[in-house]
């Protein structure tokens, strides 16, 4: 093998080079040639080149034998896909438990070395053994790709030319290409066929944006992906009505979100009602989180976005959540930042920073938060936005969003929602239960609960809204006004307990020490909550009784790895209020268990009376 590849290098180097192409599928001999062409070889006489020749040859040898994976079946499974050896494919699947997904080490997976060189009994293979059939090459090209390995370029190609294909282009980005890209590629037409019957996403994108259909000419392979796609649409409905009502929205925010049953509710049931197809088509879903600070708005919209835009892919939510800080828009000139300044001014080119990311996913979920702070001229702007789903930015072009969803949070109304906040959950814990269980028959008309809602909005939150935003227009395009309530004492007691976990995984992971603590822990810690600053207030009383205790305690070498830390509450003492403890144990060499009882009152070591 190595002695190919340094007579390889010799007669490719020896060859006249020739002007190079622009396609993304083109010819080994056109790939090597403009590879040569950019490094240093073109600097020099043939004769010199002759003579680098055999050394570059050999360092192609040592990449291509070293670059592989450690694990010597899956090179054996990358060599018989790309050769077509289906028995051996089969063997090594069977025998040696290799794993079909495994990679090059440059990215690619066998089932993408099947598919570019045409083998479909080798893909049935893979496939039946558990191949992802949509997964993405993690290969871009030859120079990126050389940069993150820190190899040569041309050594880089060598590899992918003899174990992948010598017949793309090397310039091009491959990034994110799965099977079905590489069989377009190739135009084969079998090769489409047989992926697309085992399931494979004629509609996923690679890194650039583009479909497999977008890398074809072919009339017969494009009628073929267009007949598919209306399949994959069909199944994946039905794969996502089905997950839906397996694990509905609601239980995947309650998973991050403690307390706030009628919000999630609220948002759950118009989401639905839009994924079914019974809404308005013509209008974007407008949003209006009202409610104090830290009590889960923001955390919402962001689960929100999870669940509409985030794929097996591992993107998340990058290009599908948009959050704006309205607080930076305080100015009228500012609104230049949300659609682009326009012709003749300082950033035209660089277009709105809503405008420019609405374009890149229009069916975003758009997060503008603190709205209530930002200037009236940024609700102008904002008004046809919501009405017809439209925006024009700097540049004249428009950018049509009728699928996007918007969510506004404000502090507006926070002290009057906490106020009322007892009469109000008691009502949407009523709602919630309804909804639980719609087999039951309620004895009493809902309209007259929901009523009391309508009362509340309309006789205490309307006005204050539309004293700040002083116009009808704007609040009659906000499709729900959803309300977040101050949490209760369950409720409480549930967010310290996950701040504790929180606190015991990162005690557990980062020292070696263990933490626990007794009920009434839960109890004080609860009683530093402050309605004004929500789960945050939460967060910083457990801060400032448990961890800054334990990191004291932690410099004064008390506590070290191997001991557990439990949790109590000492006192009350006179003229103090009850406070958080620590009781140490912790083993002696002989395995004696010693208790350190630490006193809030007095400084860590020192004697307890």
């Amino acid at each position: 093998m190595s002695a190919s590849f340094v007579l390889r290098s010799i007669r490719l180097l020896r060859r006249a080079p020739r002007p190079p192409g622009s396609a993304l599928y083109q010819s080994s001999r056109r790939n090597l040639r403009r590879m040569v062409a950019v490094s240093q070889a073109t600097s020099v006489q043939w004769k010199a080149g002759l003579a680098c020749a055999l050394p570059v040859g050999v360092a192609c040898c040592l990449v291509a034998n070293s670059s592989r994976g450690s694990n010597p079946g899956e090179d054996k499974l990358l060599r018989a896909s790309k050769l077509g050896h289906v028995d051996e494919v089969q063997r090594l699947l069977k025998n040696s438990k290799v794993d079909p997904n495994c990679r090059h080490a440059l990215g690619w997976t066998p089932l993408h070395v099947a598919a570019i060189n045409g083998h479909c009994n080798v893909m049935a293979a893979l496939l039946d053994a558990g191949a992802d059939v949509n997964a993405g090459d993690e290969f871009s090209n030859v120079y990126q790709t050389a940069r993150e390995k820190d190899m040569n370029s041309l050594e880089v190609l060598v590899l992918r030319e003899d174990e992948f294909s010598n017949r793309l282009s090397n310039r091009a980005s491959f990034s994110g290409c799965t099977a079905l890209h590489y069989a377009v590629l190739a135009d084969d037409v079998a090769t489409v066929r047989t992926l697309l019957e085992r399931n494979a996403d004629p509609t996923c994108c690679n890194d650039q944006g583009h479909q497999p259909a977008d890398y074809t000419r072919n009339p017969s392979v494009r009628e073929i992906l267009q007949e598919h796609v209306d399949k994959h649409k069909e199944r994946m409905q039905k794969l996502e009505a089905e997950e839906r009502r397996r694990f509905p929205l609601e239980q995947r925010v309650k998973q991050v979100i403690v307390g706030q049953e009628g919000a999630i509710a609220l948002v759950a049931a118009t989401i639905r009602r839009k994924e079914l197809g019974w809404f308005d088509d013509e209008h974007p879903l407008v949003f209006l989180f009202l409610g104090s600070s830290g009590i889960g708005k923001t955390e919402l919209a962001k689960q929100l976005a999870e669940y509409l835009h985030g794929d097996k892919r591992g993107k998340g939510t990058k290009k599908g959540f948009i959050r704006l800080d309205m607080s930076e828009y305080q100015e009228k000139h500012e609104v230049a930042k949300l659609i682009g300044s326009p012709p003749g001014y300082v950033g035209h080119d660089d277009g709105g920073q809503l405008t420019r990311r609405l374009r890149e996913c229009p069916t975003a979920v758009v997060l503008l938060d603190e709205v209530d702070k930002a200037h009236p001229d940024v609700l102008t702007v904002l008004l046809q936005l919501f009405d017809e789903g439209r925006l024009t930015d700097g540049k004249g072009k428009t950018i049509v969003c009728k699928d996007a969803i918007f969510v506004m949070t404000s502090n507006l109304a926070s002290d009057e929602i906490a106020q009322h906040a007892t009469e109000l959950r008691r009502e949407v814990e009523r709602l919630a239960q309804q909804r639980m269980a719609l087999h039951r028959v309620e004895s009493q008309d809902p309209a007259e609960e929901v009523s009391i809602r309508n009362d509340f909005k309309e006789r205490v939150v309307r006005p204050i809204l539309k004293r700040h935003f002083r116009r009808d227009e704007f609040l009659g395009r906000i499709n729900e006004i959803v309300y977040f309530l101050p949490f209760s004492r369950k409720e409480l007691t549930a967010l310290v307990t996950r701040e504790l976990e929180g606190w015991t995984r990162r005690a557990r992971e980062r020292h070696g020490i263990e933490l626990t603590w007794e009920r009434r822990v839960v109890e004080l810690l609860a009683d530093g909550y402050n309605v004004h600053y929500g789960a945050r207030s939460v967060k910083h009383e457990v801060e400032r009784q448990v961890v800054n205790r334990l990191a004291e305690a932690h410099e004064k070498q008390l506590i070290d790895a191997g001991c557990t830390v439990h949790l109590v509450v000492e006192g009350p003492e006179a003229g103090h209020s009850p406070k958080v403890g620590l009781l140490v144990r912790s083993k002696s060499q002989k395995g004696i268990a010693l208790d350190l009882p630490l006193s809030n009152s007095a400084p860590l070591g020192s004697p307890q009376g």
